[in-house]
């Protein structure tokens, strides 16, 4: 069968995964559908009307049947961290359910990314055990399943890659678990999408399990080490001799984007170290060139900007049901964001002159006019750079006889003293934000 007419499944759909890897598989010429328990989270993707949405959940044998119909291969990119206290059990039973469904469907082919330890390791931590576990379930189906076990993903958006991220810049001295001294070996997320790509084009029909990793071997404290280098940081650690780990988590979910279940669930997973033992990988895809810590870190910092992230917190108020108008606030990919959407009683044109005119005056001032696309989006660059970077955008959007106005205000910290700037200075940055979106309103509505 020419790969033009297969049909993949892509679970985990509003994962980051997923995310980097649909729009490749498109590109490739894949017919792609994917399965998603929320679609409208995916609204915001832009490759949203380019696939095939399947509304469903992994427990739910109806909707799997549905999603699974006619596909040749199934990505299996899920995990249940984020219910906490029974994960394990639920991973399991998920993968369970797919793997039966996958089979009575006629799926070719099961695509698993999974975690990287040591199995045979008498110590191993909850997280890692539920990943190798999930895989261990998918195989006892007749399905063939190649899994790729990963440890530290390294790319913008990526769940670790954030934690590191955000901990990092936050603390000139950092609190440490002795679990930082255990060793891992990163992987660039661009050679996560290679191996999943290469899997679905080159594969035994048989059940595989390949350890992948970049060329880099380091302990967890190296990885932040070497993220503050690239940021122009100094760093120390301070080792305590315990920290409980809900209390780490408590604090990872209050500084970083990371959910605290989730990072109770990673953090643990630091208890062990998480290295390549097996080389098979290389030998079965020797075309892929593993990207250098450095290197891998370099490009996601290259993402630090407004128009190359992925706009979740969108897709988040539509799918709170305030799809006319919604306030969030994230971080999210090295941002603390602030978005705002109201609707304005007038056409988009006369909106868009009014933003234009209060940007002009802006400018003036403390920002620069970076972006500009005529009656839908105005960008702003802030000058100030010594605490972050910060933006300021407006986007109109027609809808029918009112146009939907979005404010947006980035804000990419720099050390701690890029978080003092956010949080201490939060209350008269909301004042000006506020008013700025009440002065458009009302210059606009008749």
């Amino acid at each position: 069968m020419s790969h033009y007419n297969k049909l993949i499944l892509v679970t985990g759909a509003t994962g980051y995964i997923a995310s980097r890897l649909i729009p490749q598989l498109l590109d490739r010429g894949y017919i792609v559908r994917v399965l998603a328990r929320n679609p409208q989270c995916l609204r915001s993707r832009n490759w949203h009307g380019r696939v095939e949405i399947k509304q469903g959940d992994v427990m739910d044998t109806a909707s799997l049947a549905a999603a699974l119909k006619d596909v040749h291969t199934a990505y299996y990119l899920i995990h249940s961290m984020s219910s906490g206290v029974g994960y394990t059990k639920l991973e399991t039973q998920a993968a369970r359910s797919f793997s039966l469904a996958a089979e009575v469907a006629g799926v070719q082919h099961i695509i698993y990314l999974g975690g990287l330890a040591d199995d045979e390791s008498g110590n191993i931590s909850p997280h890692m055990l539920s990943r190798i576990k999930t895989g261990e379930t998918l195989m006892q189906g007749k399905v063939p399943v190649t899994e790729f076990r990963a440890s530290v993903i390294i790319g913008s958006g990526s769940t670790s890659f954030e934690m590191i991220r955000f901990m990092t810049e936050l603390f000139p001295i950092v609190p440490s678990h002795p679990w930082l001294k255990n060793k891992s070996q990163p992987i660039a997320v661009q050679n996560v999408i290679d191996y999943l790509l290469s899997a679905l084009e080159k594969w035994e029909k048989t059940d595989s399990v390949l350890e992948i990793g970049g060329p880099d071997i380091m302990t967890y404290q190296e990885i932040m080490q070497r993220y503050a280098r690239a940021r122009g940081h100094k760093r120390k650690f301070l080792f305590l001799p315990y920290i409980p780990v809900r209390l780490m988590a408590f604090g990872v979910g209050l500084v970083t984007p990371v959910p605290r279940l989730i990072a109770r669930a990673l953090v643990r997973g630091m208890s062990d170290d998480s290295i390549v033992q097996h080389k098979n990988a290389h030998e079965v895809y020797p075309e892929i060139h593993p990207i250098d810590f450095d290197t891998a870190t370099r490009l996601a910092l290259e993402n630090l900007h407004p128009l190359k992230i992925e706009r979740v917190w969108e897709a988040d108020i539509e799918n709170s049901g305030a799809s006319r108008s919604g306030t969030a606030i994230n971080k999210h990919e090295g941002f603390f964001i602030k978005y705002k959407k109201v609707m304005v009683y007038n056409q988009a044109t006369p909106v868009y002159k009014v933003i234009s005119k209060i940007a002009a005056g802006l400018g003036k001032r403390r920002f620069v006019i970076e972006t500009i696309e005529h009656n839908k989006l105005l960008l702003l660059r802030a000058e100030q750079k010594a605490s972050g970077a910060g933006w300021l955008e407006w986007r109109v959007e027609p809808c029918g006889e009112t146009t939907a106005l979005t404010q947006t205000i980035f804000f990419a910290p720099r050390g701690w003293s890029g978080f003092a700037y956010w949080y201490f200075l939060y209350p008269i940055h909301m004042l000006t934000f506020y008013y700025l979106l009440q002065k458009i309103k009302d210059e606009c509505n008749p």
